[in-house]
């Protein structure tokens, strides 16, 4: 971490709202104007409804038996691509701050295909991308929230799994491994709220990984504490350059994502000398 990132990382909290830039107003915005700070300034009162998210993950029904799957994509090769800008560098986020809190699905069976594709409960990202959300986690914590994360590099071979796996009408929600995705470089994350004196994982209008309308970041449902919450983290990433996927409120994509190339490399090696 260099020094010009820790003193970002202690600034006051009029440092920081005066810092959120408004956001332009594009597909999957918010309207320009809409910093962390105006945002906040909207919260429902404290007693609006906020009931607890249903036990276990959305699941899809699979195309096949998941080891099938495994096996019908164990020995897939990523698609050609142009040589990258950058070079690889990939960073656990919560090594740069550790008051960021995981909640790693893919590592475990409660996810939406039901089975574990990750050895290790862990989250990369590209080191612009992880500083970044860093950034805005810290901005969140003036108003007594934090980043959860649930996701950030993925394996390009967890991909092709994901595509095979999912129905077709279903596949709007995950990436087509032709192209490969933001994930298998290194710039997308998935993410949510937790409440920094509880450690309780804040309610969003759908959760994590719900293959359903309400997973859409403009969706109309849901209370008015869990639109603000939306509202709150969608401020928070696009005052530090990220953008929302228009079909899931989770997703968000690091403006250098570009510049990296498809990774197929398995978290237990990342970290090992070359």
């Amino acid at each position: 971490m260099t020094d010009g990132m820790k003193h970002s990382l202690v600034a006051p909290a009029l440092t920081i709202l005066a810092a959120c830039s408004s956001s332009d107003a594009t597909s999957g915005s918010l309207p320009r104007g809409d910093s962390l700070a105006v945002v906040a300034t909207r919260r429902p009162p404290a007693d609006d409804a906020d009931p607890e998210p249903k036990d276990g993950a959305y699941r899809v029904q699979l195309t096949a038996p998941i080891e099938q799957l495994r096996e019908r994509c164990k020995d897939a090769v990523p698609p050609q691509q142009a040589p990258s800008a950058q070079q690889p560098d990939l960073v656990e986020p919560i090594q740069l701050d550790p008051s960021l809190r995981l909640d790693v699905r893919y590592a475990t069976n409660d996810n939406f295909l039901g089975a574990r594709v990750y050895d290790q409960a862990k989250v990369f990202l590209q080191r612009p991308a992880a500083e970044a959300v860093v950034r805005a986690h810290q901005r969140l914590r003036p108003f007594g929230i934090g980043l959860l994360l649930h996701d950030g590099y993925r394996p390009w071979r967890v991909t092709k799994l994901f595509w095979e796996a999912t129905p077709e009408a279903q596949r709007d929600f995950v990436a087509d491994p032709a192209n490969g995705s933001r994930h298998n470089r290194g710039c997308a994350i998935d993410l949510s709220l937790f409440d920094l004196a509880t450690g309780r994982t804040l309610p969003m209008p759908s959760g994590f990984d719900a293959f359903t309308e309400a997973a859409h970041p403009n969706y109309a449902g849901g209370t008015p504490l869990q639109r603000w919450r939306r509202d709150m983290l969608r401020a928070a990433m696009e005052a530090e350059g990220f953008t929302v996927y228009d079909g899931e409120w989770w997703h968000y994509d690091h403006p250098m994502w570009r510049d990296y190339p498809i990774l197929d490399v398995p978290f237990a090696e990342l970290g090992k000398p070359k």
